[in-house]
């Protein structure tokens, strides 16, 4: 097609516009960011449907125009400082921007966006690109959990490396950004910067399944003799749903999320002709023994939220409904299936490595993404946000 230049993306092929930028960026309606969402390998994070689920935040969509078309989008959330007409302002898991040309004339892409906030009281900007930086296959990652005095995947030699993405990274630390990763490897409050994914693309069900680990086909046939059944839940199966994430969170030391938040979840994702997210729920003798939450946009099968109980281990019941899960977003012609993020361990006594092994078992490849990173629009108004959230933790 002349006059633009086709990328290939995670989930699809995207279409941005090759000219030089002149841009300007302004608020856009919502079915104008859904509609570019849906063909640029957006994250569900940046729909205008996710601003419906953040009820705590106000939110808009935001467009970057070029001769009157919009060639990216953000969904900003905006966090208000009680009694002030100040917010910090999140783009969780964006914007969606084409990056191969922000990374060439960073100022002309990015300098307007915070002039933006600026106008609308922003004091600090916190942004998740998802560009990728690193990749590391099966077999790399497998093998790094093995290898000798390999505890991070920063220390595994990965098998491709973007170049945008090093950029982008070199850039954003260049120009006054600060990464929000910490040292740990565990996973942050913000969005994980390493994730795992399984491509699905031009294949069939028993090619997915033959790219899976002995141990992943062993458990679905285990789970299938067993009698184990997976079923598409609705909105009246979550308070399933929440009973056993309830139950994973007492397990895994994390605070399980309120049972009205997924409805309203459920509400602001299925608003539309299309439903996006979908309930699956295994079950074993009558009794739910595993649940989980996916979202589909632009082609990728999204792993949201996943629950289980302790009860039968021995029938496998994720592995089934992991498996039920795929080969329905398969049908449904998704390109990726999600797992979403991992921490940075390659330490096999490392209590998350299980999380690793598991979501590798299934055929993923591990990604590392830009992370987070924020910008001070007004350090004054920043450096008081930052002390008071240090003085309510220390009250926690």
């Amino acid at each position: 097609m002349p006059g633009t230049d086709v990328r290939s993306t995670r989930s699809g092929t995207a279409l941005w516009p090759a000219k030089q930028p002149g841009l300007t960026v302004r608020r856009i309606p919502a079915a104008e960011h859904t509609r570019f969402a849906q063909t640029h390998a957006a994250s569900i994070l940046q729909t205008p449907a996710w601003g419906g689920v953040k009820k705590a935040w106000h939110n808009e969509s935001i467009g970057w125009i070029e001769d009157g078309e919009v060639v990216g989008a953000a969904l900003v959330l905006y966090r208000p400082v009680p009694g002030t007409n100040r917010s910090l302002a999140y783009v969780p898991e964006g914007p969606t921007l084409p990056w191969d040309r922000v990374v060439e004339a960073p100022r002309q892409w990015l300098d307007p966006f915070q002039e933006y906030l600026k106008s609308q009281h922003a004091f600090a900007l916190r942004i998740g690109p998802t560009q990728t930086v690193r990749s590391w296959g099966t077999a790399t990652a497998k093998n790094g959990l093995a290898a000798e005095g390999v505890t991070r995947f920063s220390g595994l030699e990965p098998d491709e490396a973007d170049p945008t993405g090093l950029s982008l990274m070199r850039i954003l630390q260049a120009t006054g950004w600060v990464s929000l990763e910490n040292d740990s490897g565990e996973f942050t409050s913000g969005q994980p910067r390493l994730g795992v994914r399984v491509d699905m693309r031009d294949r069939t069900p028993e090619q997915l399944l033959k790219s899976m680990n002995q141990q992943w086909r062993r458990s679905i046939k285990k789970s299938a003799a067993a009698g184990v059944t997976v079923r598409q839940g609705d909105v009246v199966d979550l308070p399933i749903f929440h009973e056993l994430y309830v139950e994973t969170g007492e397990r895994d030391g994390f605070t399980p999320r309120p049972a009205d938040y997924f409805t309203t979840m459920w509400k602001a994702l299925n608003s539309g002709p299309e439903p996006m997210l979908r309930l699956w729920i295994s079950e074993y003798q009558g009794e739910a023994l595993s649940a989980a939450l996916t979202v589909d946009v632009d082609r990728t099968c999204w792993y949201t939220y996943g629950a289980s109980t302790s009860r039968h281990r021995e029938v496998q019941a994720p592995t089934a409904m992991q498996w039920t899960s795929m080969q329905a977003a398969l049908a449904r012609g998704n390109w990726v299936y999600d797992f979403r993020g991992i921490a940075d361990t390659l330490d096999e006594n490392d209590r998350l490595a299980g999380l690793l092994r598991f979501k590798l078992g299934a055929g993923g490849h591990v990604v590392e993404t830009a992370g987070e990173w924020e910008f001070s629009l007004s350090p004054l108004w920043h450096k008081a946000f930052q002390t008071y959230q240090k003085v309510q933790r220390a009250r926690a």
